[in-house]
């Protein structure tokens, strides 16, 4: 950060919460009620560019807070929080027009409350991700992704039965996830 002077303050009395790569991250929060509203009216290719744009800005948080030396627990799980927000936000409008379960958003944010907090996340420790909610992390994404980009191109396939069907796998591999992070918390206890 640039004091008057013009010379840098050192990051350690900088606040962890200002940083570039949050700002990227910020910004992707920012995106989420945009594209819900963009699925909501059907207007799928600008709900397209910005799914794009805050893909874009997933990858480039953590080039940029490596890049910058300011990669930390919270800024972690700032990221995964800001994810969790944007795929609960955006699976929501699309369970609103019946594209997916409307089951899934909820899960999606117990999900992560459940990782965050048997994670013991803001008590500068790493985020402690499974297999199972690794993989359901980026199926979030490709559930959201389908569909938009379908409508955008006008494509015919996947179906939206087949979307459905993959929303209703998500649900199922959420629950195991859930059912799998609670049972390996009780056995460390």
């Amino acid at each position: 950060m640039l004091r008057e002077t013009g010379t840098f303050e050192p990051m350690e009395t900088r606040s962890p919460w200002r940083t570039p790569a949050n700002g990227v991250t910020l910004l992707r929060l920012l995106l989420a009620p945009v594209l819900a509203a963009a699925i909501i009216a059907g207007a799928s290719l600008p709900a397209t560019v910005i799914f794009f744009v805050a893909v874009i800005t997933d990858v480039a948080d953590g080039y940029i807070a490596r890049r910058f030396g300011t990669s930390s627990p919270i800024g972690g799980l700032i990221d995964h929080a800001v994810d969790a927000v944007f795929v609960t936000v955006a699976s929501a409008a699309l369970a609103i027009e019946q594209v997916l379960p409307a089951l899934l958003p909820p899960l999606i944010a117990v999900a992560f409350l459940q990782y965050a907090v048997d994670s013991r996340a803001g008590v500068s420790r790493s985020l402690r991700a499974s297999s199972l909610g690794r993989v359901n992390g980026v199926a979030y994404f490709v559930a959201v992704a389908v569909p938009i980009v379908r409508d955008a191109l006008q494509l015919g396939w996947p179906a939206p039965g087949l979307v459905r069907a993959f929303g209703w796998l998500l649900v199922a591999t959420t629950l195991a996830s859930m059912i799998d992070r609670w049972l390996v918390s009780r056995r460390r206890v």
